[in-house]
């Protein structure tokens, strides 16, 4: 034990540190405090780098404090999103034999059709924004949210259990086959812990519940299986990702010079086939408009941490007199559009022969699609570092650390953003963006070409 205490004596105190670190900013911490919350993720993040610079090749020590770093926030109420009230919402209905797609909160509230323990806590509790629209969670994270319901017996605090411990499984089955990828794409294995010790992660996804985890988990499965020659088998752990969230869809096109053109057709087809057999049980006449326009309003209706955007609204207000509200949903209509191209350039001008090139791809079209977007909300990003893992780059690890200045806006009750902020944030992203691309190895001036 002494032994062991001499060798590992530094990594320890900073993981003792982190865990207190953790202790505060899941019990002691409100949103307001920027301050508060910017010194505690800075530090945080600052001593995980040297955990994982010293212990980078020891795996249980690792492993037991990334779970150790998880559990601190097991009955913790999230403090930087409300999103979870609408997760139980959505379980609750289901539970109760209720289609979530087919009425918003308000709806049910004022119909009283349905009642459940903690309806009017959950309901207060969300935004007023969620409370007046249909949900717009694809079909597999809604069972995952009927199941916590089921599990939490109609305690807010139960469902906030379980579906936290939905979120640690997930991010141990990325870890699990995340090593295992890296092996088989012939690269460092203990990459994988850039993810799982992460603060991002580790805040955004087990101490907000957010979902993007058991969707990479999904995803990372995929790619493993894909990376095995298992191609088949992974079409419907492909399909279950894209149902959990929708972001996988983007880049089916890149698969397509990876497996030609007759692989790639079943690679679809299949994937497209469990998609409609996870969606057949919510189906019904209306679900389409309904859900169809909610997902709209995240293209048309929201900004929040834009980059491109913000530069684009402040040139069409200043120079041109444009109307804010008039700009976001014709440039909302015009990301679509962009992001479709972006895409298949990447699926046509690059050759993707290799799975390493594919997810380059996938984190070079994944990236313009942040950097245009209007709305880039923290979590977002854990996405993005999740399978740039994978590859040679590392911007996105450095935004998984900016972009916590995003919160800044939270400070303030009118939440409004501080432009300075966020220009530091991107600049400091996109900037290192473009080193990689043609400052530390030349050849990647010609990244279309690989």
């Amino acid at each position: 034990m002494q032994s062991y205490w001499r060798l590992h004596k530094y990594p320890i105190i900073f993981a003792v540190a982190c865990i207190l670190f953790y202790w505060s900013f899941a019990y002691n911490l409100v949103r307001t405090d920027f301050v508060k919350l910017f010194m505690l993720f800075g530090a945080i993040f600052y001593l995980t780098y040297k955990i994982i610079q010293f212990e980078k090749w020891n795996f249980k020590f690792l492993l037991v404090i990334g779970i150790l770093f998880r559990l601190v926030f097991l009955i913790a109420e999230p403090n930087l999103s409300q999103d979870f009230y609408r997760f139980i919402w959505d379980g609750e209905l289901i539970k109760n034999g209720i289609n979530p797609y087919l009425y918003t909160p308000d709806q049910i509230m004022e119909q009283g059709s349905v009642t459940f323990a903690s309806m009017n806590e959950l309901h207060e509790g969300m935004s007023s924004l969620n409370a007046r629209h249909y949900s717009n969670y694809p079909p597999v994270n809604q069972i995952l949210f009927a199941i916590a319901s089921i599990l939490g017996g109609g305690s807010v605090m139960g469902s906030m259990i379980a579906m936290r411990l939905t979120v640690i499984a997930a991010d141990l089955g990325i870890l699990y086959f995340g090593r295992k990828l890296l092996q088989n794409l012939n690269k460092a294995n203990h990459m994988a812990f850039w993810y799982f010790l992460n603060p991002l992660v580790v805040i955004e996804l087990t101490g907000n519940l957010h979902f993007e985890g058991v969707m990479l988990f999904f995803f990372v499965w995929a790619l493993y299986l894909i990376s095995k020659n298992k191609w088949l088998w992974a079409t419907p752990v492909y399909a279950i990702s894209i149902m959990v969230k929708l972001m996988p869809i983007l880049f089916l096109p890149i698969f397509l010079k990876y497996f030609g053109f007759k692989k790639s057709v079943v690679f679809y087809t299949l994937v497209i086939l469990g998609c409609a057999a996870l969606l057949i049980p919510f189906y019904s006449p209306v679900f389409i408009d309904n859900y169809t326009e909610t997902v709209g309003l995240w293209f048309s209706n929201f900004e929040f941490n834009a980059s491109m955007y913000n530069v684009v609204k402040k040139i069409a207000v200043t120079y041109y007199k444009a109307k804010p509200w008039e700009l976001i949903d014709s440039y909302g209509s015009m990301l679509t559009k962009a992001i479709i191209v972006i895409v298949l350039l990447f699926a046509f001008l690059r050759k993707n022969q290799k799975l390493d090139s594919v997810i380059t791809s996938m984190v070079f079209a994944l990236a313009c699609y942040y950097f245009l977007s209007s709305t880039v909300h923290p979590w977002y990003v854990v996405f993005l570092l999740g399978f740039a893992i994978f590859t040679d780059y590392r911007f996105p690890l450095v935004w998984s650390c900016t972009i916590i200045l995003s919160y800044y806006a939270y400070s303030n009750p009118n939440y409004k953003e501080n432009l300075w902020l966020l220009a530091v944030e991107y600049i400091l992203v996109i900037g290192f963006f473009i080193y990689e691309m043609i400052g530390s190895r030349p050849k990647k001036l010609y990244f279309f070409k690989k």
